[in-house]
């Protein structure tokens, strides 16, 4: 089932092979593989690997097989969800997911038994279904399917927690007239490595909100790509860090207008805490030729607490069709706003408890787009922990 996109061989004659070489310059021009060995191995200078601390993810960039039981799975689903189990050939697995980089071809090939979690068309679930994924320490790979069929409406939540090594792959099909919430919370210990891709197409007249929320491990690296394909498809990716010190948690964003009249909004948001804390965001949106109609808008901000916290952020627009509603993006990263400080401070608020409101009132904006209560209640726990674990130390 392998494929792969190739660069265009250099035209014979006098040309220095070294000097014709011409680096992808866009999320789009990416090669895709289903075989590892289509990939190289990455030094860290690749475009799509350069901003990744590659001694940690090396564990994930050999095409080995761990031990089976590494991670737990429990599946808490509303009655009328199916579960099947897809080998590589069969439907619909592969009908949207192309790996594009070596982590997740490794763990394409590594995965023969993955697992699809499917909403019937034309149900709607009251309840969110629950994947709860817990680490006992090792090397994982995972390649999961989730299908919302025609006029359906579903959450799906991921949820990850305990440690391990972990390459996972989540595919996402949103079938015409349907409404998905996929939802990924890395919970992780702090000595977990977690490289994923998520690649999801959203058909006519369907949507999508995808949400990545990320506030343990060492390294954890989410990049989700989404493809507007139908007419009037929507698409709202929302993100959401607190880094300590030592972590390094980044998103890779790419959002693709295919189809006309698609509506896309990509909002991240981060806060960093701690020597050498890092976040990193790079988000790319493409309004292809025939996304007439179109109006998108994606935007990062961060918020650095303390010193030695670093984030970079870097948005990248690409519009093919001069017949778009809007389209525009924004970033920006800063420390606490001193006005604020002072306006709470004024009114007999402590500095510490100021800080908290101020950290609180910037991150709740993801937290809410949840749309589930007691998931809501836990994140803003978590970062009042996160919170307090940088005033003690």
């Amino acid at each position: 089932m392998a494929t792969a996109t190739q660069a265009p061989a250099a035209a014979e004659g006098h040309i220095d092979p070294a000097a014709a070489f011409v680096p992808v310059q866009t999320r789009s021009e990416r090669p895709t593989s289903f075989d590892p060995a289509d990939f190289g191995t990455p030094t860290g200078r690749e475009v799509n690997w350069k901003h990744t601390p590659i001694s940690l993810a090396q564990p994930l960039l050999q095409n080995e097989a761990g031990p089976h039981g590494i991670i737990s799975v429990e599946v808490t689903a509303p009655e009328g969800v199916e579960q099947l189990r897809l080998g590589p050939d069969q439907a619909p697995r592969g009908e949207v997911f192309r790996p594009e980089d070596l982590a997740s071809a490794i763990a394409w090939t590594q995965e023969t038994d993955a697992p699809l979690i499917r909403i019937p068309a034309g149900v709607e679930l009251a309840e969110p279904v629950i994947v709860r994924l817990t680490g006992s320490g090792g090397l994982a790979h995972a390649h999961v399917v989730i299908e919302a069929q025609p006029a359906s409406r579903a959450t799906v939540v991921l949820r990850h927690e305990g440690t391990a090594h972990q390459a996972q792959n989540v595919e996402i099909i949103v079938r015409d007239g349907a409404a998905l919430t996929v939802i990924s919370v890395q919970r992780w210990d702090d000595d977990a490595v977690h490289l994923a891709s998520h690649q999801a197409r959203v058909d006519r007249d369907a949507s999508l909100t995808h949400i990545v929320v990320t506030l343990g491990g060492r390294l954890v690296r989410v990049n989700p790509s989404v493809e507007l394909a139908g007419a009037g498809a929507d698409g709202k990716l929302y993100g959401l860090s607190f880094a300590d010190a030592g972590q390094h948690f980044e998103s890779q964003v790419y959002l693709h207008h295919k189809g006309p009249h698609t509506v896309g909004d990509v909002l991240y948001k981060g806060a960093l805490q701690g020597a050498d804390a890092r976040s990193v965001w790079i988000g790319d949106v493409l309004i292809g030729p025939d996304a007439v109609g179109t109006d998108s808008y994606e935007a990062n901000r961060n918020l650095v607490l303390t010193d030695g916290a670093r984030a970079d952020s870097i948005p990248n627009l690409e519009i093919q069709t001069g017949d778009i509603q809007g389209a525009g993006h924004a970033s920006a990263t800063g420390r606490f706003d001193d006005e604020q400080l002072f306006y709470l401070q004024a009114r007999g608020i402590a500095e510490t408890e100021a800080r908290r409101l101020v950290v609180l009132g910037f991150l709740s904006e993801i937290v809410q787009k949840t749309g589930i209560p007691a998931l809501e209640e836990e994140l803003i726990a978590a970062i009042e922990a996160e919170l307090a674990a940088g005033v003690q130390a």
